[in-house]
């Protein structure tokens, strides 16, 4: 990734645009966890000064993505054993609720919008694109918190997006094949709300959060 300066760039913009870059690449695994990265290998890859990089690296290491360390250089977090069955958790608590809730009171363009992501975590699943399909299962995900008509759970899961992101990836390249998996179950989900089947909708979920679960956390 080249990201030029410019003179007309502000230093805020240019922190941003560091701060955007380099965790998307954690995300990723463009670097991946337990690597480390030199100050040398930020600008090369970003290719600006290293002031809004140092910037960037403050609020990553605030949010958990790295540690900076002097003499070591950056290193990329580990995926937290304790963090994923905490995220699991809630996720479990929030989700199985909501499935419970929706069943047969889905809105039909609640309904819409979960099939046309099923739709495109299709052609990722088919395309083997783990990417494609990680941001798609997010969106999955959060939709399917948002119908429940309460901001609390949409916000949650935004505000943790970041770390579901990496949970998942981390799962789908642990598990082969675990991209159709998690498809299946997800387009199970859906039909079970929308026939209004509450028991069967959440059991569904609780098992398909419960292997990510298992996956990360042994």
């Amino acid at each position: 990734m080249n990201v030029n300066p410019g003179g007309a760039q502000s230093a805020p913009l240019l922190k941003e645009k560091a701060y955007a870059a380099i965790k998307q690449a954690i995300m990723d695994e463009v670097f991946p966890p337990g690597g480390f990265l030199s100050e040398k290998k930020l600008i090369d890859f970003l290719g600006m000064s290293k002031t809004p990089i140092k910037s960037a690296l403050d609020r990553l290491e605030s949010e958990g993505f790295v540690t900076v360390s002097p003499k070591q250089g950056v290193l990329i977090r580990e995926l937290s054993v304790s963090k994923a069955r905490d995220m699991f958790e809630l996720r479990e608590a929030i989700e199985c609720f909501v499935c419970a809730r929706v069943a047969g009171r889905l809105r039909p363009q609640a309904l819409e919008a979960l099939r046309v992501s099923l739709a495109r975590q299709r052609e990722a699943a088919e395309a083997g694109d783990e990417i494609a399909f990680t941001r798609e299962d997010i969106t999955f995900h959060t939709l399917l918190c948002a119908s429940a008509g309460n901001t609390e759970f949409e916000t949650l899961m935004q505000n943790y997006q970041a770390h579901l992101y990496r949970f998942t990836l981390g799962v789908l390249r642990r598990v082969p094949d675990r991209m159709r998996a998690a498809l299946d179950d997800h387009e199970a989900i859906v039909d079970l709300l929308a026939d209004g089947e509450a028991e069967e909708a959440t059991e569904r979920m609780r098992a398909h959060l419960d292997f990510g679960k298992k996956v990360l956390t042994g």
